[in-house]
């Protein structure tokens, strides 16, 4: 979830991620739905319910060179999953996870946590003969200033995001279509990024072609609408169009190649400051992006995924932001009843993209954002398992003072009713 809520991405190539994170629920949900873990079972209604406890040591707090501000976190939270098939292509499903968040040190930030472990949060798909519908609404609320590489010197940045939509896919054989529309609210609950507040209005077409058992190739393309709450920084409509191809060989290793055009038309909104008497205008911008996604699982107990690419996102103090990123992650079960993962990201961002402007006050610069984190799961009971996490994020600015250290260490009790 950490590399999932990783930025803020652009509205053209956040139409494209959320077709893409609609396929991994989907797949997130069947795998789950094979799961016989229930706490409450009537017919075919199911519910699981996961609570947890957990305690976390910051060191950071507030990402900053200096004056640096550690604390202690208690993380209780609550996991809920209910499914009820109507029929076998008829699916009502539901994943949310809900927490609270309690600073001991400094108590005024404390906040709430909204999420869903599989991206799905409340979903219902309709199958009419070889057309699947997807009615979908997922929402999420996390503060956690260290998830969004633009951002340094803050311990406040939240934003709830609801995005609720629907997609339709229609399955000829070698031959797949697909389209959808999202209406996406992002709402920055810290005044000091109010700026970002925005309605987002986003659609996706895509066909593949199975040109080969093992490979699928094709084109898509998205439009969005992004209008800003605030007129600081500028209303835009994006939009890409590219191809793809996704290489199978065999069951346990999947290849995916993307990479086309983008153009974000700017209407300079943005009002005169009248402190500084300066506004932000950007020109239209022509760009680019590309991404090669692999995963892997060559043995029941090892499995590794590799992400990277180049692509151009909006920014929380300027309009746009380039960024190159790679992503690597493993996943081991080698020791019985231990399981341990461990991922890293490496992100570098360019806040001055062509004419972007930025805020005044916040000169455009480049930055270097990296780290990685370790967990462990271990059952201590039948019912009970224990989890260890430590993360570390690092970030350098050619901006003075935007660049900090964060260890960040952590135990969770889960309860299952197993």
């Amino acid at each position: 979830m950490f590399m999932l809520l990783a930025g803020l991405a652009a509205p053209a190539q956040e139409a494209l991620k959320n077709s893409l994170v609609g396929e991994s629920a989907s797949a997130a949900r069947d795998k789950q739905m094979q799961s016989q873990d229930y706490t409450f079972k009537d017919g075919d209604f199911r519910l699981l319910v996961l609570p947890s406890v957990g305690i976390e040591w910051n060191d950071n707090v507030n990402l900053s060179e200096t004056n640096v501000l550690d604390d202690y976190i208690v993380k209780p939270a609550v996991g809920i999953t209910a499914s009820y098939p109507f029929t076998q292509r008829n699916l009502l499903y539901l994943d949310v996870s809900v927490g609270y968040d309690r600073y001991l040190k400094h108590p005024n930030l404390s906040t709430f946590d909204l999420n869903s472990s599989s991206g799905t949060g409340l979903s219902f798909d309709i199958g009419i003969k070889d057309v699947t519908i997807n009615l979908h609404d997922w929402m999420s609320y996390v503060q956690d200033s260290a998830n969004n590489g633009t951002v340094a010197n803050t311990a406040s940045y939240g934003t709830f995001q609801n995005t609720a939509g629907l997609s339709g896919t229609w399955d000829l054989n070698q031959i797949t279509l697909s389209a959808g529309y999202d209406h996406q609210n992002i709402v920055s609950t810290s005044a000091q990024f109010d700026n970002i507040t925005h309605a987002a209005e986003m659609l996706f077409v895509r066909a593949g072609f199975q040109v080969h058992p093992q490979l699928t190739v094709g084109l898509e393309s998205t439009a969005a609408f992004t209008r800003y709450e605030q007129t600081v920084l500028n209303n835009n409509d994006a939009y890409t169009a590219g191809a793809f191809a996704e290489f199978r060989p065999s069951a346990y290793l999947r290849v995916t190649a993307r990479g086309g055009y983008a153009t974000y038309q700017f209407q300079n909104t943005s009002t005169t400051n009248a402190q500084t008497s300066t506004r932000i205008q950007t020109s239209s911008q022509n760009t680019w992006y590309a991404s090669l996604n692999l995963a892997h699982e060559p043995m029941d107990s090892v499995n590794y995924s590799l992400e990277a690419g180049h692509e151009v996102q909006l920014g929380t103090s300027s309009d746009l932001v380039e960024d190159w990123y790679v992503r690597p992650n493993i996943n081991w079960k080698i020791i019985k009843d231990l399981s341990f993962s461990t991922s890293l990201f490496y992100e570098h961002g360019d806040q001055g993209v062509g004419s972007s402007g930025s805020l005044p006050g916040n000169p455009n610069g480049t930055f270097d954002w990296y780290g990685g984190e370790i967990k462990l799961q271990h059952p201590l009971t039948r019912r009970l398992d224990l989890g260890f996490n430590y993360r570390l994020t690092l970030r350098s600015s050619s901006t003075p003072n935007d660049g900090y250290t964060q260890n960040l260490v952590g135990l969770q009790l889960t309860y299952h009713p197993k």
